[in-house]
Formats: structure tokens, C-alpha cells, sequence
């Protein structure tokens, strides 16, 4: 376990010799990706592994669950399904049928924790899936309730349908599990021609891309989409900062790389307002 005043980082931080998952360098690829950002978000958050529900949890959690919920960061089978758990069985079954989901305003307590009140949390559920793309876990993060949920039970303003283009696999994977993490839908590609493909089959109201790319640059993908598609949003990550973007002439948002969660959210809550207020 990590000394007090460290901050966990990745799965290796932790010493896993007492739990059922054991060496993380054995884990399954997806398993230590997710548990990597699940130990990086900074919202409470826990990782179901396996139909027989090996839950991984991050600090925040911990700090809020209480000493007597267990050691951090978990690794075994609870004896009783964690309290967010047991109150959102169905969105929990929507990400193992491989579907994200978001119970809103959901009330539970943890028995031992600090002052022992009942919390009220927007729970978002994203499916993990395994190499083969079996679904074989579920990451459920706490956020506070946004004391608003449309008649299917989504927030206010719904999930935001995203394209992520990214040509670096790994980068990829992890940009939509946070996409995911934060209850939107996400898809990701690797190289603009499959982006154009998927953009001419369905709707998308982001466009996450990055702006340096094999064959085309990501400024050009977004022009070429933007032309189809002129209410879609784009969001450009790159490591350059905004130089190669001085001449972009349609509205944007751009991330410098290496970004913070927070930068990101702030970025996906200013698109979805905007979307909220042309509906």
C-alpha cells in the first residue's frame, strides 16, 4: 500500500500479493488499463471484474466509504455488494450487456463512515471489455447528483455521442474509458479515413481528435467534417498548443497534451451546454 501523503498512480503502486488478482505485470491488458485511470480519477470510483465481482476501488472512495469498508484499493470478492452497487442492480446489468448507463440521484449510506449520512450521487456506469471485446468488467463512478434526470433516467442534457480520433492505440483506449468514465457515449478510430466513415454512418456531437495524424491532419478531418455536419463540436488535443490552429475558421475547443481530467470535463461540460441550449 502507498505511505501516507502519496497519491496511487498506477495499479503497480499497490502491493495486490494478498488479494485474488495478484502480480498486476500478470493482469489481463484491459484490467491494468482501466485500474490505471480508475487510481487517476479524481471523483470516487470503483472497478468490477469478473461475473463473480472482484471489486477494485480508488482513494476517494476509500475516503468515503470509511475505514471499516476494507483496505485500499480491494482486489477481492466484498462480502456485501457495495451500497452504489446495490442500488443501481439495473444500470449495473446495462453495462454488463455492454451499455453505458447513468442512475441518477441515487441515495445510499456506508455503515462506519464519517458521520454516517446518507449520500445522494449520480452514478455512471461504463462496461469494460476484455481483448476478445467481451464485456468483462464494469467501472462506476460518483459524481454529485445533478438533480435533474430526463425520462429514461440520463442527466438533463443526455450523454454526448464522441468521436475519438487517435492514432496512438493505448492513448485511444484511454481517452473513451474516460469518455466513458464521465457517461458518454465513445467510439474511437485511428486514422481519418476511418473517422470520415464513421461520421457519414451516424451522428456524433463531438469530434476529439488530434490534430497531428497519418495521411491527414486533424484540423482537415474537422473542416471536412464541420462542412457535413455544422452543429457538431470539435475538440482538438495536441502537444503543439494552438500553433497549427491560428487559421481555423470554424468554432473549437483545444486541450494541450498532457491534459488534467478537470481540463477535460471543463471542456465536455461547455459542449453540452450548448447542446442544451439549442434543444
Amino acid at each position: 500500500m502507498t505511505q501516507p501523503g502519496q497519491s496511487a498512480r498506477s495499479s503497480s503502486t499497490y502491493d495486490w500479493s494478498a488479494t485474488r488478482l495478484g502480480d498486476p505485470g500478470q493482469w489481463p491488458w484491459p484490467l491494468r488499463m482501466a485500474a490505471d485511470l480508475l487510481f487517476n480519477l479524481p471523483l470516487p470510483a470503483l472497478l468490477v471484474w469478473g461475473r463473480d465481482m472482484t471489486v477494485v476501488f480508488n482513494e476517494s472512495y476509500a475516503a468515503l466509504a470509511g475505514p471499516g469498508y476494507g483496505k485500499l484499493p480491494g482486489g477481492n470478492v466484498p462480502p456485501v455488494l457495495p451500497p452504489p452497487l446495490a442500488v443501481a442492480g439495473a444500470e449495473l446489468e446495462r453495462a454488463w450487456n455492454g451499455e453505458a448507463a447513468i442512475a441518477a440521484a441515487r441515495s445510499f449510506g456506508f455503515a462506519g463512515a464519517a458521520g454516517g449520512t446518507e449520500l445522494t450521487q449520480d452514478l455512471h456506469f461504463t462496461p469494460l471489455r476484455a481483448a476478445d471485446g467481451s464485456v468483462a468488467g464494469a467501472l462506476c463512478v460518483l459524481a454529485p447528483a445533478t438533480g435533474g434526470a430526463g425520462p429514461a433516467g440520463e442527466a438533463a442534457a443526455g450523454p454526448l455521442r464522441i468521436l475519438v480520433v487517435e492514432d496512438n492505440v493505448d492513448s485511444q483506449y484511454l481517452v473513451c474509458e474516460m469518455l466513458r468514465a464521465f457517461g458518454h457515449h465513445a467510439d474511437g478510430v485511428g486514422h481519418p479515413d476511418d473517422a470520415l466513415s464513421r461520421l457519414a454512418a451516424g451522428p456524433y456531437d463531438v469530434l476529439f481528435t488530434d490534430v497531428s495524424l497519418p495521411g491527414m491532419s486533424g484540423v482537415e478531418l474537422a473542416r471536412k467534417a464541420v462542412g457535413e455536419a455544422p452543429a457538431m463540436q470539435v475538440i482538438f488535443a495536441s502537444g503543439y498548443g494552438d500553433t497549427l490552429l491560428r487559421h481555423v475558421e470554424f468554432p473549437y475547443l483545444s486541450l494541450q497534451k498532457p491534459y488534467e481530467l478537470d481540463q477535460l470535463q471543463a471542456a465536455l461540460d461547455k459542449v453540452a451546454g450548448q447542446k442544451q441550449a439549442r434543444a
